[in-house]
């Protein structure tokens, strides 16, 4: 099975986020439990154990740490990226979804749309800047990129 069945952030010295933050964690957890695909390529002629997998998403070293195991809990891999390519999208991620945040308080329905569909438009180009990043690492749906690169911009929070 090439899917994720257990996620874990080390949020560990970080700040407390805002309720905006943990809501979008705690969605992105969610529909990433309820259906993701991850799978693991062979690389080096080295076998590569077999999903479903267990992954553990952390900011060590300003680096992003990627722990997977098996189910089971015996390693399955371990990949550092560079923050340095996510850096411009973050920022611009939680540009848009502070005015996205203020303007659900207080703009009409379509103003919020707008907002809305840029946001969505930067969270796809973060998705793709991770698919490009876990190329040979991880395979990736755009879905599971998506809600993966939410959780990034949660742990960049605090970062």
């Amino acid at each position: 099975m090439s899917r994720i069945i257990h996620i874990a952030l080390d949020d560990s010295g970080l700040p407390t986020p805002t309720p905006e933050i943990e809501q979008e964690r705690k969605v992105a957890m969610f529909d990433l439990m309820e259906d993701n695909s991850f799978a693991m390529p062979a690389r080096d002629d080295r076998d590569v154990p077999a999903g479903p997998y267990r992954l553990a998403l952390a900011i060590r070293e300003r680096r992003l740490v990627f722990d997977v195991q098996t189910e089971d809990e015996n390693p399955a891999g371990e990949f550092h990226l560079s923050l340095g390519p996510f850096r411009q999208v973050v920022k611009d991620y939680f540009q848009i979804c502070e005015s996205y945040f203020d303007a659900v308080k207080t703009l009409p329905p379509s103003q919020i749309e707008t907002i809305d569909m840029a946001r969505r438009g930067i969270h796809n180009e973060g998705a793709r800047v991770l698919q490009e990043r876990l190329e040979g690492k991880a395979d990736v749906d755009t879905d599971t990129a998506r809600r993966l690169f939410t959780l990034i911009c949660v742990l960049h929070f605090g970062g």
